[in-house]
């Protein structure tokens, strides 16, 4: 049977999702805590991987397995074998043609901040932190330039493996509450610190460092050393990608009908 489950984790002291040779990675604990449930081995494949210090709010993850397992029995089994910074938050049977990764029509992060002159302590887990003042106005303004297709070599890093820049950008907007502002942003897909270069270069308009106009120059150049730093792994959060409701997964991960 094919599985798909929506997990939650703070990031904070992971190497990221995926496996790697050295570090604890999410995806290792996760198919850990389901191999313990079907009492065999489960492999996991997600719907786009987070690097180390990245949050989910809802990673979609989807598994085969051949042992019959009640939804309840996978969520409540899973969760008594991860730790307490992973849980899983729900599990769905689907059909044999859902793809947690190809059958994702996009994908949303939201890029937190704390934005005063003192650092955090009760955020700092979960938002980045500027201390000079910002001018979100003028960060709205310039990265409407970044809405629709484009080529985003100057927003990814240049160890970045996809074979095509070229992303589409679907909504970007900021919302501020009080010192907390959050970079909210949809695409059909990203690419390696795409997010979290775009804040970094929104950030220097923010600050006084380049007027609005800039980002649409940086963007126009294709070349990462125009474009700003890349801003902290502890303010980004994958909030889920999105599919067809074909799937019957839950709304928060569906296209709006």
């Amino acid at each position: 049977m094919k599985v798909a489950l929506g997990i939650e984790y703070d990031g904070s002291n992971f190497c990221g999702w995926q496996n790697q040779t050295k570090g604890q990675s999410v995806q290792s604990h996760v198919e850990r805590a389901l191999s313990f449930v079907a009492d065999s081995n489960v492999a996991v494949v997600c719907a786009g991987r987070t690097d180390a210090g990245v949050h989910a709010r809802c990673q979609v993850v989807h598994f085969v397995s051949a042992t019959v397992r009640t939804p309840w029995a996978w969520l409540m089994g899973g969760n008594t074998k991860l730790p307490a910074s992973i849980a899983v938050r729900w599990v769905q049977p689907v059909a044999e043609d859902f793809h947690a990764r190809f059958s994702a029509r996009a994908r949303r992060y939201r890029y937190s901040l704390i934005n005063r002159r003192s650092r955090p302590a009760l955020e700092k887990r979960f938002c980045a932190w500027e201390c000079m003042p910002l001018d979100v106005a003028a960060m709205q303004a310039a990265s409407r330039c970044l809405l629709g297709q484009h080529d985003f070599t100057s927003f990814r890093t240049l160890a970045c493996q996809a074979p095509s820049p070229v992303r589409t950008i679907l909504a970007l907007d900021f919302t501020q509450r009080g010192e907390r502002i959050d970079l909210n942003i949809e695409a059909n897909a990203f690419l390696h610190h795409m997010v979290r270069n775009i804040a970094g270069s929104l950030l220097a308009v923010g600050r006084g460092e380049h007027p609005p106009e800039w980002i649409a120059e940086v963007l126009a150049a294709r070349s990462r050393k125009l474009a700003g730093i890349t801003a902290s792994a502890s303010g980004l959060c994958f909030l889920g990608p999105r599919y067809s409701p074909a799937f019957g997964l839950p709304d928060e991960v569906c296209l709006d009908a």
